[in-house]
Order: C-alpha cells, then structure tokens, then sequence
C-alpha cells in the first residue's frame, strides 16, 4: 500500500503523514507498523475530542514515536524514545518547523516509551503515551504480545506451571507471563481522565483473552 493511501487514515493531518510516514516505522515489526500507528492515531483523536490537545502536534508525534526501531530484547531498548526523538526533531525541523513545536513533539515522543519511565509533561505527551498505551491492551494487546514473542522466540506458556504458581514469571520465557509481569499493570498508569476509562474496559478485555486461553490448555 502507498504512503498517499496510508496518509489518508490520519485526517485531517493527511498532508503531514504522507510526507513523514517514509520515516516513521521499520517494514520488518508487524508490532510496530503502519497499522500501529494507524490504531495509535485513532485513540489519541478520541482522547483528544474529549480532553483537547493541539492536533497538529498529536498527529507528528504520533507518526513518529517508532521512527527509531529497537528490538524489544536489545540493550538500547530503553534509549529508543530518546533516539526517535532526536531523529524527529531532526525531520520536523528540516519541516520548517518552528522550535518551540519541535521541542513539544520531541517531549511526547521521549515520554511515551513505559521503559524510558520519564513522566509526560504536556497534555499532547499525555495523550500520546495513553493512545500508545491502548496499543498494548485488549485484543490488539495480546495479539501484538504473542506477535513479539514469536519474534524473540519464546514460548506461549509453561505447559506445567502456566500460571506461575511454583515458578518465578518470565515474560521472556513466555509470552503470557507478559500478562502478569506488566500488560495488567499499565492501567494504573494512565494520565487522562479519557484514556483511564479506555484503558479499563481494554484491560478488562485482556483478562477475559486470558482465561479463555487458560480454558483450552
């Protein structure tokens, strides 16, 4: 699919997409994708209709929150937003924008990562982390989490011990250990009023994928 059809799901910013969209996400993670950022877009709109926000500065940081890819399991995973951020100041700025728009984008970009652990500061880092957030939630949630797992070549589940009752978790082991170790988790750390509702309907979802997986081992 072309980068001008793609663009067109990021209305009413549809210019802005198809000319950073060349940049924004490695062709090889189908966890980090067009469709990601496509889905990402969708729940910052909806947040942002309730909450406010500058969409011009959503919609740039949303495109590029991924432009730096970094492998789940690799040592710099917790310097990717910071790499994406610099790489997006860099093509904002050779944009014409002016500094002060590069450094509130760069800051939502910078905040939303969960392993980079740096509070947002702005309502549009706010909502950006939040729409990422959905991402890793509810039925997306799980099929991007048994997604990457295959990607890194762990398994679905302890077939002894799946609950991890007589075991420590390992989420790099197993793919629903993920659930406990930090899926279930991420709801308590949402910053919007929008965003926290969305996010325990999702989770409430992802519990339900989760024992009905259980009911079939």
């Amino acid at each position: 699919m072309s980068f001008a059809c793609l663009a067109a799901a990021f209305s009413p910013l549809g210019d802005l997409a198809e000319r950073l969209l060349p940049q924004a996400f490695a062709a090889d993670d189908g966890s980090h994708d067009a469709a990601h950022l496509i889905r990402v877009w969708k729940n910052a709109r909806r947040i942002q209709a309730e909450e406010g926000g500058d969409l011009r500065l959503l919609a740039a940081a949303v495109l590029l929150h991924d432009c730096v890819a970094v492998e789940k399991n690799s040592p710099l995973r917790t310097q990717a937003s910071r790499l994406a951020a610099e790489k997006a100041s860099r093509l904002l700025t050779a944009e014409g924008w002016q500094a002060a728009d590069v450094a509130a984008v760069a800051h939502a970009i910078l905040t939303h990562s969960f392993s980079a652990n740096i509070a947002p500061e702005t309502l549009e880092a706010k909502i950006v982390q939040d729409a990422d957030r959905l991402d890793a939630i509810g039925m997306m949630g799980a099929a991007r989490c048994f997604y990457i797992a295959g990607r890194m070549g762990s398994g679905l589940y302890d077939p002894m011990d799946p609950l991890a009752e007589n075991r420590p978790l390992d989420d790099k082991a197993f793919a629903i250990d993920h659930f406990e170790v930090k899926l279930f988790k991420l709801a308590d750390g949402f910053c919007t009023p929008t965003g926290s509702r969305m996010a325990a309907e999702r989770t409430q979802r992802l519990r339900v994928i989760r024992d009905m997986m259980l009911d079939e081992i």
